[in-house]
């Protein structure tokens, strides 16, 4: 977050307008123009700066401005200070038809790295990358001991080789592949020189000590990223960089296809004469540059996990050493992908490196890229990867979900590797429930990344508890949160709303009574049983309101419909059964957070409608079930939805066209149910206690009763008696309190429709209960057996059998 001060300048910076902005350009011009590089032209500079960054579309700056900030970058005596800035300014004008750099004139690496960095950012229009390239090589090439320092340009040519891999020839490969072996391996293990000069400076300088390593020991092996000193000499600070873009290096210049020139056939003398070669550095010299990387970067690697292992004396070593650890197993994944020889070196030091860090989670990171090692070598290795993945799934996520950087990876990690899993898919797909855990905590981010990830870990038998596992994750994130409150290391714990005062919630959770619940909702892995936690909803009920429970209750209606349109390609009859069900038990079961009940509601609703078009029977199986929800009124108004498509299904699918075991008993059930709950709703009156019904629970309740009498004829006379009350109902006076103008001319014109179509029962069976003939597209597009043309006709015949009834 930004302070009050710079709030207020970038609001300044995004009011300036065009013309006040011209001016200001003049004034540099001016300025540039007179050769002024002093603290005037500095000040303005950065507020140029300010101004062309603190908006997101391009800021239009006169011409000769332009040109002479251009000018300024490559003068030959411009300070530094003043060539970043002009850099900073021309980067972000890029792209940009009126920049006009080039590479050709510059003076030095440090101004061709600057002037590199525009040329990037302007993308390659004109092959400006591979240009730069070539001189950034050339510079590489040119370069003696004591030359200007090519530190600068490692990043450039590093950003060059992946946005266009073929710059590099062949030679110019081999050469950079042997510098780097010179940073990487032979940098001075002596600290640099400081800087003199200035008052306090005497000629008699202390010599520079040697290099120590991160817990204060005198380092006695070659310099490393590791390596602390006081001051460092320019080829250390090439091994750092060097070290930075080894990987992205080592990908480049030796790639993974077996027709490439360093990947003959030598299969079989690589896990023999190879490692043998190297085991002496003078024999490894007399490899070609490219293997001859690769074993110094082995080396590298080897001793970076030796130095992890060291107890830092600060912290920022200690960070320093978890993210050289990660990156140092990355570098190791690719040596041995593109060279098996490296495979069986590599697998012992990591496996003690495992044991070493599955011990605790100080170093949690490094065991994402471990785990992805096992996970691409473990078969060649003959490596059973299965015990390393599942300490990954079982203790990481259960105890660092906090960690947002983490869950990212962790997600990424299992999305990148659904295709490694396929062999053991249970140990991924039984651990949702602490995978979930990321989620409730991170939702925001994370939810996109789930919306990927839930169909690999949707699974017939496990799809019953996700279902249950979704609709009470707001209420996982609430016991999550208590769960860190409750943690006796307040230093470990993250940030949260402070304002929030959950005492009572922090109570029942240490309470003995309480454990089973909160143990089953805080489960690592799928217990295969279904608890109720309508207690946990009630206890947890003050902790609703709390930012991060409501954004994880935002995110579950997407993920419901992601969970229900993997499941149904999986699902059998049983399990579609077991689904609706559910959907019933729960929608009136939910955790009630602002807006939460509503948007799940009407998942639930359409949900339930599309298990009953994949499975029509599903209606008539569930006969009893459906009965005793539509048989209390309780709770209408908040699951008003889901009533209503409870209601369609039955006039939709309880028929014998559906399912030949539908009897005319239980369309008279349902008649019966449907028709005291339509009497009950339609005159019952609001209060606090029961609020209104809405007007379309009440349309499709008359549409329902109605399909059910054409279906069972003897019904037809009392279906037409309830819909007359309900016009008359619905005309009333009465009824305006109740409902608006609206709603009751909406169900008065349903009611008349109905009505008017039991006038004539076979047309209204033909209409209501269509058979499979009339719902094929021939019978919409066909004008002599069309739909509309029947409608039409039962219309016609009805207004005239009404005009010859007497007045």
């Amino acid at each position: 977050m930004f302070t009050a001060g710079a709030e207020s300048l970038l609001h300044q910076a995004r009011e300036i307008q065009d013309e006040e902005l011209q001016k200001f350009c003049s004034r540099i011009s001016k300025l540039l123009q007179k050769n002024d590089l002093g603290p005037d032209v500095v000040d303005s500079l950065q507020r140029l700066f300010l101004i062309v960054s603190a908006t997101k579309y391009n800021r239009r700056l006169e011409k000769t401005c332009v040109d002479l900030l251009q000018t300024t970058l490559c003068l030959p005596a411009c300070p530094e200070q003043l060539q970043v800035l002009c850099t900073a300014i021309l980067r972000e004008m890029s792209p940009s038809n009126s920049l006009t750099l080039s590479c050709d004139h510059t003076q030095n690496t440090r101004q061709l790295s600057l002037v590199a960095s525009v040329l990037l950012a302007q993308g390659d229009r004109r092959e400006e990358v591979r240009t730069m390239g070539q001189h950034v090589l050339k510079a590489l090439e040119s370069r003696q001991p004591e030359g200007p320092s090519v530190r600068h340009l490692l990043p450039i040519l590093s950003k060059v080789v992946s946005l266009a891999p073929g710059t590099l020839r062949e030679d110019q490969t081999n050469l950079l592949s042997k510098r780097l072996v010179d940073w990487l391996r032979y940098a001075s293990i002596q600290q640099g020189l400081p800087h003199t000069g200035g008052f306090f400076s005497t000629p008699r300088a202390r010599q520079p000590g040697p290099i120590t390593e991160v817990d204060g020991a005198v380092a006695t092996d070659f310099f490393t990223v590791l390596s602390t000193g006081q001051h460092f000499t320019e080829d250390q600070w090439l091994n750092v960089q060097a070290f930075s873009m080894l990987r992205a290096w080592l990908l480049h210049s030796s790639p993974e296809d077996p027709s490439a020139p360093d990947a003959d056939d030598k299969s079989e003398m690589e896990g023999s004469t190879l490692s043998v070669l190297s085991a002496t550095s003078t024999a490894s010299r007399l490899l070609p540059p490219r293997e001859r990387l690769r074993e110094v970067a082995f080396e590298y690697c080897q001793r970076l996990i030796e130095q992890s292992n060291r107890r830092a004396l600060r912290k920022g070593d200690s960070d320093l050493q978890k993210a050289c650890l990660v990156e140092a197993i990355l570098v190791l994944d690719v040596l041995c992908r593109q060279d098996p020889s490296f495979l069986y070196r590599t697998l012992s030091c990591l496996k003690a490196l495992h044991g070493r860090l599955s011990g605790g989670l100080g170093c949690v990171r490094a065991l994402l890229p471990l785990a992805q090692f096992f996970l691409d070598h473990g078969e060649a290795a003959a490596v059973d990867s299965e015990a390393i993945y599942q300490h990954l799934f079982t203790r990481v996520p259960s105890e660092l979900f906090h960690s947002p950087m983490l869950a990212f990876e962790f997600i990424q990690f299992c999305r990148d590797n659904l295709h490694l899993f396929s062999g053991n898919l249970s140990v991924f797909k039984l651990n949702f429930p602490n995978l979930f855990k990321f989620l409730a905590w991170n939702s925001p981010p994370l939810t996109s990344e789930f919306v990927l990830l839930l169909p690999a870990l949707v699974d017939a038998g496990t799809a019953l508890e996700m279902l249950h596992a979704l609709l009470d994750l707001p209420c996982l994130t609430a016991a999550l949160d208590l769960q860190l409150r409750s943690l006796p290391a307040p230093s470990e714990r993250p940030l949260w709303d402070t304002s929030l005062r959950t005492p009572s919630c922090l109570e029942a959770f240490r309470d003995p009574r309480f454990q089973g619940l909160f143990q089953h909702l805080l489960r690592t892995k799928a217990s295969g049983t279904m608890e109720r936690l309508t207690p946990l909803h009630r206890l947890l009920q003050p902790m609703a309101s709390c930012a991060r429970v409501a954004q994880c209750a935002e995110a579950v209606p997407t993920l419901l419909q992601v969970f229900f349109s993997a499941v149904t390609q999986v699902a059998d009859g049983v399990l579609t059964n077991h689904l609706a069900l559910l959907l019933l038990e729960r929608s009136d079961a939910l955790y009630q957070v602002p807006l939460y009940e509503a948007h799940v509601h009407r998942v639930l609703s359409s949900q339930f409608l599309a298990l009953c078009k994949l499975k029509p029977s599903l209606v008539v199986e569930l006969a009893k079930d459906l009965l005793e929800f539509v048989g209390s009124v309780s709770g209408i108004h908040s699951r008003a939805s889901m009533l209503t498509s409870v209601v369609w299904a039955v006039g939709e699918y309880l028929s014998v066209t559906c399912d030949r075991r539908c009897t005319v008993e239980q369309i008279n059930k349902f008649f019966e149910a449907l028709e005291a709950l339509l009497f009950e709703v339609a005159q019952s009156r609001p209060s606090a206690t029961l609020p209104k019904c809405p007007p379309q629970v009440i349309t499709v309740l008359m549409t329902t009763l109605t399909k059910l009498a054409s279906r069972s004829q003897d019904l037809i006379p009392r279906v037409s008696l309830l819909l007359s009350k309900m016009r008359t109902l619905a005309q009333s006076p009465a009824t305006g309190s109740v409902h608006s103008e609206e709603d009751s001319e909406a169900i008065c014109t349903r009611a008349t429709e109905l009505l008017n179509l039991l006038k004539m029962p076979s047309v209204a069976q033909f209409v209501l209960t269509p058979s499979v003939e009339v719902c094929e597209p021939r019978y919409h597009r066909d004008t002599n057996t069309a739909l509309p043309l029947a409608l039409r006709t039962v219309s016609r015949l009805v207004e005239k059998e009404a005009s010859l009834l007497p007045g």
